[in-house]
């Protein structure tokens, strides 16, 4: 084992190693080489990066031997207080505790309420281009992207629009802490995230309070009312489970809607023929979304830790081991996917690893193919002329596959 995979110097746990572009020609390598490969970390012990599409699906539903829970989702170490609160998200839960709290919120996500929400999602993606028009020269990213999901979850959840920038930060501050662009100064991303969990929990008692007080009066027609009615386990939601819950909801909501829009974007105006075939013909629009989440998904991986030695890809894995799926690479994998460095608005099928797979798949997956479509469809309809206006700039991070800053001209 050494610091890295030796053959290619590759370093996937290096929040620099990702700063210049994917190193898609190392992991192709690796994958036919040493698709179970062993990476050092700076700080603490390593961890088992899994590069190929069907070991990636093994760890993924194996969630008696790969656990979500035990030491959480990234590949460090992270604090006490940060544990527990990572554990109350779905995204770190162990059956069955995970299906008691995912059962009861799968309708509420389902693709017919997601759908309800078109016209609200739309009207949104309007007034955001019309902001950018009147700019003419945006940073896309923060200036345009970063609105979207911001306002959906806002008016999804029933927050007070005045707290909507607020949360916007501390989602951003939880998904940037290696970046010292983009970094808090006041504690980090345990700060943010226990910040976030605490307004939440003071959110949930508020409106619990206000029932109590005015029982003849509906609530609001939001997700937190749907959330708070529900039980889990014969019981209601507690406020905690609700702010731990509210974090994963705004904080995933954001960054991975940001990251999937521009760099959407960012790979559309690389392949100018692809997007003037969008133009032609919008509604291959769901299909190129589903390209850009395969082409340039938002996470690089989610961790799992072993509960016990196991095999994989003739691996031996020994109980307490960390291990990587890594997206990046699984959607790129020769065995699944024809000529997979090629970005192929058309591509079908299309089994991408984005949004996860098995127990742990995506609980938001409808609301943000529905933000891409009708995103994309605004931004072609709005603006004839799309350019760069300067040098795309990726965020430093292992674990986040997206831009920082993406610089364009608009026209109408």
């Amino acid at each position: 084992m050494g610091d890295g995979d030796a053959a290619t110097g590759l370093r996937l746990g290096d929040p620099d190693a990702f700063l210049d572009g994917v190193p898609h020609e190392h992991l192709a390598e690796l994958r036919a080489t040493t698709p179970v490969v062993w990476q050092e970390l700076a700080d603490g012990p390593g961890f088992w990066a899994v590069l190929r599409h069907a070991d990636v699906v093994s760890v993924a539903r194996r969630t008696d031997v790969f656990s979500a829970s035990l030491g959480g989702i990234v590949v460090e170490d992270m604090d006490p207080e940060t544990l527990e609160l990572v554990r109350g998200m779905l995204l770190a839960m162990d059956p069955p505790r995970h299906n008691t709290y995912r059962t009861p919120l799968a309708d509420t996500f389902r693709a017919a309420v997601m759908a309800s929400l078109e016209p609200t999602i739309r009207a949104i993606c309007r007034e955001l281009m019309d902001e950018a028009a009147e700019r003419g020269e945006v940073e896309f990213v923060h200036d345009v992207t970063s609105g979207l999901p911001t306002r959906v979850i806002g008016q999804l959840m029933g927050v007070p629009e005045a707290d909507w920038a607020r949360l916007h930060e501390l989602a951003q501050q939880q998904a940037s802490g290696q970046d010292p662009d983009l970094a808090a100064d006041d504690g980090g991303v345990s700060a943010a995230s226990v910040e976030m969990a605490m307004y939440a929990i003071d959110f949930a008692a508020q409106r619990r309070a206000d029932a109590e007080r005015h029982p003849d009066v509906e609530p609001p027609a939001d997700v937190t009312t749907l959330i708070l009615a529900q039980e889990f386990d014969g019981v209601p939601m507690n406020e905690i489970d609700f702010g731990s819950f509210f974090v994963q909801l705004v904080t995933a909501g954001n960054d991975t809607s940001r990251t999937m829009l521009s760099s959407g974007l960012q790979v559309l105006l690389e392949h100018p023929e692809q997007l003037r075939a969008l133009r032609r013909d919008p509604s291959g629009i769901p299909a190129a979304v589903e390209e850009i989440l395969r082409y340039a998904n938002p996470l690089h991986y989610f961790r799992r830790t072993a509960t016990c030695d196991t095999e994989l890809g003739g691996v031996r894995i020994s109980q307490g081991d960390k291990v990587a799926m890594y997206y990046t690479s699984a959607n790129r994998d020769e065995l699944v996917f024809d000529d997979p460095q090629r970005f192929d608005v058309t591509r079908s099928p299309n089994p991408h690893l984005s949004f996860g797979i098995g127990a742990h798949f995506c609980l938001g997956v409808h609301l943000a193919r529905l933000e891409g479509r009708v995103f994309f469809e605004e931004l072609l309809a709005a603006f004839p002329t799309i350019e760069l206006a300067g040098d795309p700039v990726r965020i430093r991070s292992n674990l986040n596959n997206g831009l920082k800053q993406l610089p364009v001209r608009l026209a109408r």
